[in-house]
């Protein structure tokens, strides 16, 4: 076999220089233009060794395995752009050090004899018509070397010298690369002094030069000319100009070559510098941008830590804004810490901590607008001999096959154990670093295995026997959903994703999106942009798992109304919330648009046709409240994220006609009409707010104009000629283009809220990862038309203790605000508990006689035909002196610890899973909403814990009723597991909606691949049983032909009644009648996967089953023959009826407890210590 001689850079362990092009890649040509210049590479020996490649196994790692494509027309084609954009832009770090491929079989490319080409930084190729003749490229995957410390970029060019004459300097910048985050020693950037030639007339000061003049501007980031601004220039007192209406000024002077700094202020906004430069031998030019004030806004909050007393800590807060912040507070307990003692910067360093130092840690950062306060960081510190980690792992119970169960029938639970879910403080001298959480968890380290009996097989298990301190898991919040249209249910193909202001990626075909939540992030806040301009931009909050957990996440765009056309010359009024004439829906109100108001971006007055879409979001309909943008909050007076309380929200468009530039409107308003606003004080304290898109919170329009606040005027209805009352507010249509008629409000409170996976409401079986959305509804007086209207939304995901959700309240009126809260999880809709015929406390979990004052009600409580998946409440806040109303399930707004840490015992609303027909069970014990519960080990159903892929398998069943089907997984082809179990999943078919004698059920199965230990695969002995009398009667031909061709084949396959095989390594897809996702978070990889085979295709998502699409076997069921009563046997055959009852008593006593108990040295649950 030929080899390469040469091998191409970067795939022997040094990185390809980033100006020089990659030989294989250059020599590429594109698939049919064969180049006989290429060179060949056979035998790629170096690929996949591990121990050719020369970077340190300290200072790199290996990524996880990805495949994007497979092998078909051309070849296999792994392109590391494809990579990132289908896994996610952090998957791979920016400058990957090696490059591995294996085959899905785990070959290299030289034992199976093929023409391979890579680059690290391209990505892998496979061309089938460089193969031998009658081979195609094999299916690959491929992986990259990242390192792990932090490194410096190369050097860029030197920039311009800082004068144009005489002395200055230039400056040349690098970037830090790191796959960690962790940031580089030293300075981004390199000063080095220039020198030019000598500055004619005058010394680099400003000077007398009556000839000369300087001519500047000054205008806003996006061209806007700003009028009345004041200019400064520091030799000279006082303000020396003032921009007129063009935003120009003059100041005589001023010498040409002087260079000197311009300085210029305006309210609302911030102050601005530039330098001047010479245009002529007598003047010089100079354009000054002013940034409009923005508050400040967390980047970075400080982190809860662990340390042992004596040891130091440091707590980070950063903050940015317009101005950026520069003065820091910090408070311990809520009380001011000394400025003199620890400073008034982003750091707080702790020496010699003592334990009265331990608690509560929060900073604040102000600037001109305002301060922004961070959220409270835990520190806790340890007495020298006090364990961080108790080795005594918590009771945490499983629930057992229903085949060994209790006598009785009543299902049997085990406790596994877990480990607390606390950090461990760092090494003594260690001293952690700002934004170094700690490495090191409280972990699992020794695990014990038990065997349960059950009805005919023993079951193994294995059980937490210990745990202490080790290296902590990444945790990675990951957000994945999809994309749709909020009246038609379309995807919105090919949106683009911002985070803040940055792009990160674009959604797929189906409208799906998947985001990794930067660390540190505590809101997530992302814009999808429609690219065909159909669609109001969507502006989202999306709550997030800061444990790891993904969360699923379905956002409904909102289509830009209809265009109004206008005239610049005369203006005019368009309707808020629908006609005037509707008297079912009368509109709130109307933008009115003055004349000569619309400006180009730059301030040029605007004449001629303008196309006006004004898209209103109208809290009258309930359905509107799912398209609205944001999570209706601002900071206050003292930094804190308050709640708004909407009247409609709405996005302007102005364009000239067949133009994509935006229109500005300099003097619009707004005109409400005061019958809408009737609750106390609400018309006094509306106020205009509109969207900054970067942080997704909500800002007063017109600041700098006093406020923007309404006021109310009288005027006469131009349809029915009477008296009415509006409130007029004032508004600048630029930049932010998205805004609200809000009022903030004060009465708050929290909602606590759990999920279960049964409605059984056991405490061990509480599901993390659960969105609840809590609307807040209004009061019936608040409108004419329709008293349901919506006044704001919240959001918030379960932990392993529930959640908290915001919402509105009132103690002396208990209607005076109601809700209506749903959850979901993976898109799936959680059921809330019954009220039907009455709510009990023992149900609802609600203490009486609170559950009566809040008048609890399920969404069919008066209507059984209606879902079940949601309940409204009166949000009565707690009153003090009432017992039942102390623990919940409302909290006031400043006890928010105690909603976060109320036990499970405590009053609280309760949602379960509808799925309550399926079960899974793992030798090893995984909590799947929360990774960080993953253990090492070979029986580990998950093998990799930053990586999980979820396999499925559907399977057609004919018959009259629904069936259980039961996936057995043990170990296939691994000698360590061969035989042993893995897992069980059981499931129950769901019936073809027009099809009653069909059903089909999505089972669950491990896939193929590596082990935890990375060293050899297993192939998964899978074997899938129904229920009943079932006979196996098809398979589908395509996954029958790989199974043959990728033998060995599976172990008594020849039973009619199950359905084995070893489980494949690739990747297959509907076709076979298997489905597989891989993801980071194991529930959203199953949830996929589960929508893709319910729909029988490999890239849609159905909730209804077809049972005809996409299936991987096929079973005939029929119903067992009726069992004739005793009465009867004794009547037709005495002898065999008799023999039967004596049998079946025989059974019944050696299953008594009482002869189990003698039978060995076993407890409750039948469970025997193992080794």
């Amino acid at each position: 076999m030929e080899e390469r001689t040469a091998a191409a850079p970067g795939l022997l362990g040094r990185p390809p220089d980033p100006g020089q092009p990659s030989p294989a890649l250059e020599d590429w040509e594109a698939p049919g233009s064969p180049d006989p210049r290429a060179p060949s590479w056979r035998g790629w020996r170096e690929v996949g060794t591990g121990a050719q490649h020369a970077v340190p196994a300290e200072a790199s790692e290996w990524t996880s395995w990805f495949n994007v494509d497979h092998p078909g027309g051309d070849g296999d084609f792994e392109s590391l752009a494809a990579i990132r954009f289908y896994y996610g832009p952090a998957r791979v770090c920016p400058r990957p050090l090696a490059l591995e491929a294996r085959t899905t079989d785990w070959a290299l490319p030289a034992s199976v004899g093929e023409r391979v080409h890579a680059n690290p930084a391209r990505g892998f190729w496979c061309l089938n018509r460089e193969q031998p003749r009658g081979r195609r490229c094999s299916n690959y995957h491929v992986r990259f070397r990242c390192p792990l410390e932090a490194a410096w970029g190369a050097w860029g060019a030197w920039g311009l010298c800082s004068k144009s004459c005489g002395p200055g300097r230039r400056l040349r910048r690098r970037s830090c690369q790191s796959s960690s985050g962790d940031k580089c020693p030293g300075s981004p950037q390199e000063v080095q002094k220039c020198v030019r030639s000598r500055c004619p007339g005058c010394s680099s000061d400003t000077c007398g030069c009556p000839d000369h003049i300087l001519l500047g501007s000054v205008i806003t980031p996006s061209g806007q000319q700003l009028s009345g601004a004041r200019v400064f220039l520091r030799a000279r007192p006082g303000t020396v100009a003032t921009s007129d209406t063009h935003g120009t000024f003059r100041v005589p002077g001023v010498c040409a070559g002087s260079q000197v700094n311009v300085s210029a202020q305006m309210n609302g906004f911030s102050a601005g510098t530039a330098q001047a430069h010479a245009n002529s031998s007598n003047s010089a030019v100079v354009t000054i941008i002013l940034k409009e004030l923005g508050k400040p806004y967390l980047v970075k909050h400080p982190e809860s830590r662990v340390q042992e007393a004596g040891q130091k800590v440091t707590f980070c807060c950063k903050a940015s804004g317009t101005p950026m912040p520069k003065k820091y507070s910090w408070f311990h307990n809520g009380t001011l810490l000394d400025r003199r003692q620890h400073g008034s910067g982003p750091h707080l360093e702790l020496r010699g901590l003592r334990e009265d130092q331990a608690g509560e840690y929060h900073c604040k950062a102000w600037n001109e607008a305002g301060a922004v306060r961070s959220r409270a960081a835990q520190l806790t510190v340890l007495a020298p001999s006090q364990p961080a980690c108790d080795p005594r792992p918590q009771e945490h119970l499983i629930k057992l096959p229903d085949d060994c169960g209790q006598p009785g029938g009543s299902p049997a639970y085990l406790d596994v154990g877990l480990c607390a879910d606390t950090r461990c403080p760092g090494p003594v001298d260690s001293g952690p670093r700002c934004g170094d959480a700690g490495s090191r968890c409280c972990s699992v380290l020794r695990l014990e295995s038990k065997e349960i009996r059950c009805s005919g097989y023993v079951l193994p298990v294995k059980v937490v026997a210990e745990c202490g301190c080790r290296k902590c898991l990444p945790r990675r919040g990951l957000v994945r959903g999809r994309v749709v249209a909020a009246d038609s249910g379309e995807p919105l193909r090919f949106a683009g994703i911002l985070l803040g202001r940055a792009p990160i990626g674009f959604t797929s075909y189906q409208g799906d999106f998947t985001i990794e939540v930067p660390p540190a992030t505590e809101r997530l806040v992302v814009t999808f942009v429609d690219p065909s301009g159909e669609f109001v931009d969507s502006v989202r909050v999306l709550p997030f798992d800061p444990r790891g957990a993904g969360v699923y996440h379905e956002v409904r765009a909102l289509r830009k109304a209809a265009a109004v056309l206008l005239d610049a010359e005369r203006g005019g009024a368009i309707p808020l919330g629908g006609a005037e004439e509707a008297a079912a829906a009368p509109a709130l109100g109307e933008l009115v648009l003055p004349p000569g108001t619309f400006r180009y971006p730059d301030g040029r007055p605007y004449a001629g046709p303008v196309e006006a879409r004004v898209t209103f979001v109208d809290p009258r309909d309930l359905t509107s409240a799912s398209a609205a943008s944001s999570d209706l909050r601002f900071l206050d007076s003292s930094g804190e994220l308050a709640p708004l309380r909407t009247y409609g929200m709405f996005a302007v468009d102005l364009r000239a006609p067949g133009s994509a530039e935006q229109l500005h409107a300099a003097r619009a308003a707004v005109r409400v009409d005061a019958e809408h606003v009737r609750m106390p004080g609400h018309a006094e304290a509306l106020a205009l707010w509109s969207l900054e898109p970067e942080t997704g919170l909500w800002k007063v329009e017109g600041v700098e104009q006093g406020g923007g606040g309404f006021r109310r005027e009288e005027a006469a209805a131009r349809v029915r000629r009477e008296e009415r009352a509006f409130l007029v507010g004032a508004l600048t249509v630029r930049e932010r283009r998205l805004f609200n008629l809000d009022v903030p409000e004060r009465r708050r409170c929290f909602v606590k809220v759990r999920a279960y996976g049964t409605d059984r409401f056991a405490p061990a079986e509480q599901v993390q990862g659960v969105v609840v959305t809590l609307l807040n509804l209004e009061p019936a007086p608040g409108f004419t038309g329709n008293p349901r209207a919506w006044g704001r939304f919240d959001s918030v995901v379960t932990g392993p203790n529930g959640a908290c959700v915001p919402a509105f309240c009132d103690a002396e009126q208990p209607d005076a605000y109601t809700a209506l809260v749903t959850a979901t999880l993976g898109g799936e809709e959680l059921e809330a508990a019954p009220s039907r015929p009455r709510a009990t406390a023992a149900t609802v979990g609600v203490a009486q006689p609170y559950l009566e004052r809040l008048g609890y009600q399920r969404t069919d409580h008066n209507d059984p035909a209606l879902k079940r998946t949601g309940f409204r409440v009166n949000l009565a806040r707690p009153r003090a002196g009432h017992e039942s109303e102390a623990r919940g399930p409302v909290y006031p707004w400043r006890r928010l610890r105690d909603c976060e840490d109320a036990p499970v015992t405590d009053s609280h609303f309760r949602f379960s899973r509808v799925e309550a027909d399926k079960y899974e069970y793992d030798v090893v014990p995984f909590r799947e909403g929360a990774p960080a519960s993953w253990t090492g080990d070979l029986l580990a159903w998950w093998p990799n814990p930053q990586e999980f892929r979820a396999c499925f398998l559907k399977v057609r069943l004919q018959g009259p009723q629904e069936y259980m089907v039961r996936s057995h997984n043990a170990g296939g082809t691994h000698a360590a597991t061969r035989g042993r179990l893995y897992g069980l999943r059981d499931t129950r078919s769901v019936r073809h909606p027009e099809r009653p004698g069909v059903s089909a059920a999505c089972v669950e199965f491990k896939c193929g691949g590596m082990l935890f230990d990375q060293r050899q695969v297993d192939r998964t002995l899978v074997t899938v049983t129904p229920q009943g009398s079932c006979r196996r009667v098809a398979v589908n031909t395509l996954l029958q032909d790989y199974l043959a061709r990728h033998p060995p084949l599976a172990p008594n396959d020849d039973d009619p009644a199950a359905f084995a095989m070893l489980a494949p390594l690739d990747a297959l897809g509907h076709n076979y009648g298997v489905y597989t996702v891989t993801d980071q978070s194991p529930r959203l990889a199953k949830e996929i996967a589960i929508g893709r085979c319910f729909d029988g295709s490999s890239d849609g998502f159905s909730r209804e089953m077809k049972a005809d699409a996409g299936t991987a076997v096929s079973f005939q069921c029929r119903e067992p023959p009726a069992r004739p009563s005793l009465f009867q046997r004794l009547l037709e055959n005495p002898e065999s009826a008799l023999g039967d009852i004596r049998r079946e008593m025989g059974q019944a006593t050696r299953d008594s407890p009482v002869a189990q108990t003698q039978a060995g040295d076993t407890d409750r649950f039948g469970v025997r210590p193992g080794q």
